[in-house]
């Protein structure tokens, strides 16, 4: 419910507070007095267009603060924790500023929000219903979703709704089949060569870094070979260094025993010096041989590496990739061959999907067709105490085109009525005049009152143009829409005013030479005078009163 409505320096309100209660609240008083002012103050609260003519003359700024209380789950709730913002215990307070140069700022609990924020937030937490509003029930994409909650078939269409996925599924995996077979069709000579080429090769994960370093090591054998030849060229020069050394030795065996026994370290020295010398050509020779340049494997580990090389440039792709590469593009082939089954197969599972929604959504359409004529019945029974006796409603359930069948089912919801007979069905919104429209509205509310979620309905001048009998029965369906939502109404007639479980009155005063809309709680005998007024006019008669005593009584 609306709590608490704080207005500074809007039009002729300089300040205002207004603490609210539940129930049916009645706001009157003289034609021109401002009643619109605290409507359009709401409005500005709860996310309405902003016009910098609200800001009262010579000021920079107004502002408006609307206070809410609602049950934590309800879905403005539910949208403040979405936009990651704090709902409290089910306390929001909406808080709209407009300079006179028309900017516009807006909060949710202390939270800056933007205007389409607080618009959303306005719309779950308050309807307005006047003979200019273009939302709520006179808002023709609502009408589905209206008459669905009144249905109470949310089974049906949870139904329908999985239905259309499970088709949405079907139609999107039909069309990467079907697009994959066509791309596989146009490439199949380039796959099966690809395939056969990558096959051919068979390229291993690491292989081209082994073949890499083999490369290197090959091309550094070949000059380590060549430096490996001369060393053991030097070696060999005069019949090699060993044979110099034993030919020393021999010599030196052949000297007196005298020479000999004196030269016996040397020739012990040379021995082993021959002997490390032998050794030493043997390993060179061993590791000449080990290391053999083979120009033939240099070329075959070249061809291999470059191939690799090559593969991976023409298949955009790391060399280390086209093994996964070949199996992808052999999957790709194989693919092809199967492609038509596959294809086949979706086809037919798309058409059982779209079996299987129009099913659900037709199932869907007679729960409408069923719920409509149940809801226009009893919109019918509300029309004639409301003095349209000759106006007839009906719910339109019409099939949409298929191309616009969704997840919400497969059909047009509209309220229609004609005002008068022998004239034409038409939109509520364009046959309806202003009077009669706030009273249809009316009707339709008293009906889907139990299906809504808005805990707070403004009525704007419903009872225009009528009296007597008809605004008692208007009075009577606001009294009964306040069980189940708090209800303000704006007036101008004493049978309704009775109705209300307190009263405001707004008038129009000097202040200082300057003019200025007052709204005042009455008490039980001010609203009584208030009431008499709204029934004799200007001069209030002893009469007046008494009556407004009765209806004071009667409604009670």
């Amino acid at each position: 419910m609306l709590t608490s409505l704080s207005i500074r320096d809007i039009v002729l309100i300089d300040k205002l507070d207004l603490s609210l209660a539940a129930g049916l609240t009645v706001l009157t008083g003289e034609t021109g007095a401002g009643k619109s002012i605290l409507l359009d103050s709401l409005g500005l609260a709860t996310g309405a267009r902003a016009d910098r003519a609200l800001v009262r003359l010579g000021q920079e700024k107004g502002t408006v603060t609307a206070a809410f209380s609602v049950t934590p789950g309800h879905p403005a709730c539910a949208l403040l924790d979405e936009q990651g913002m704090d709902a409290g215990d089910g306390e929001i307070i909406l808080r709209r500023q407009i300079t006179s140069d028309g900017r516009s700022r807006a909060w949710a609990n202390d939270q800056p929000v933007s205007q389409g924020t607080l618009s959303d937030l306005g719309a779950l937490l308050v309807e307005v219903h006047g003979q200019h509003d273009d939302r709520g029930l006179l808002d023709a994409s609502a009408h589905r979703a209206l008459l669905d909650a009144f249905g109470g078939y949310g089974t049906d269409i949870k139904a329908v709704a999985a239905a259309h996925e499970a088709k949405r599924a079907t139609e999107k995996a039909l069309a990467k089949a079907e697009r994959e077979l066509a791309e596989a069709r146009r490439d199949e000579e380039f796959l099966a060569h690809a395939v056969d080429e990558l096959k051919s090769l068979n390229p291993l994960p690491g292989e081209e870094t082994e073949l890499s370093d083999r490369r290197s090591l090959m091309m550094q054998g070949e000059k380590l070979a060549e430096d490996l030849g001369g060393y053991q060229e030097a070696l060999a020069a005069d019949g090699g260094v060993d044979a110099v050394v034993r030919g020393v030795l021999r010599r030196m065996e052949r000297t007196d025993a005298e020479m000999a026994r004196l030269l016996t370290p040397v020739m012990e020295a040379l021995d082993r010096a021959a002997i490390e010398l032998g050794e030493a050509v043997s390993a060179l020779d061993d590791l000449a041989r080990n290391l053999e340049f083979d120009p033939l494997e240099l070329e075959r580990t070249e061809e291999r590496l470059f191939e690799i090389r090559r593969l991976a440039r023409k298949h955009n792709c790391q060399p280390d990739d086209l093994a996964a590469m070949r199996d992808e593009l052999e999957a790709r082939h194989t693919a092809l061959e199967a492609g038509d089954e596959t294809v086949k197969k979706l086809r037919a599972e798309m058409k059982a999907a779209a079996a299987a929604y129009i099913t659900a959504a037709k199932a869907l359409s007679a729960k409408r067709v069923s719920a409509a004529k149940r809801l226009d019945e009893l919109v019918m029974a509300e029309l004639p105490p409301l003095k349209l006796e000759k106006a007839i409603f009906r719910t339109a359930v019409e099939e949409l085109p298929e191309a616009e069948w969704s997840s919400l089912g497969a059909d047009r919801v509209s309220f229609e009525v004609k005002t008068n007979p022998g004239t034409p069905f038409g939109p509520l919104v364009k046959i309806a005049s202003g009077g009669e429209l706030a009273r249809f509205i009316l009707a339709l509310k008293v009906v889907l009152a139990k299906d809504s979620s808005v805990p707070v309905m403004v009525f704007d001048e419903v009872d225009r143009g009528i009296g007597g009998a008809t605004a008692s029965a208007v009075g009577e369906r606001l009294k009964r829409l306040s069980e189940g939502a708090q209800v303000l109404v704006v007036t101008h007639s004493p049978q309704v005013a009775a109705r209300g479980d307190c009263q405001f009155q707004i008038a129009k005063g000097d202040v200082d030479g300057e003019t200025r809309t007052n709204v005042g709680k009455l008490t039980q005998d001010e609203r009584r005078e208030e009431i008499a007024r709204m029934l004799a006019g200007e001069v209030i008669t002893n009469e007046a009163r008494a009556a407004a005593d009765k209806l004071l009584t009667a409604t009670q």
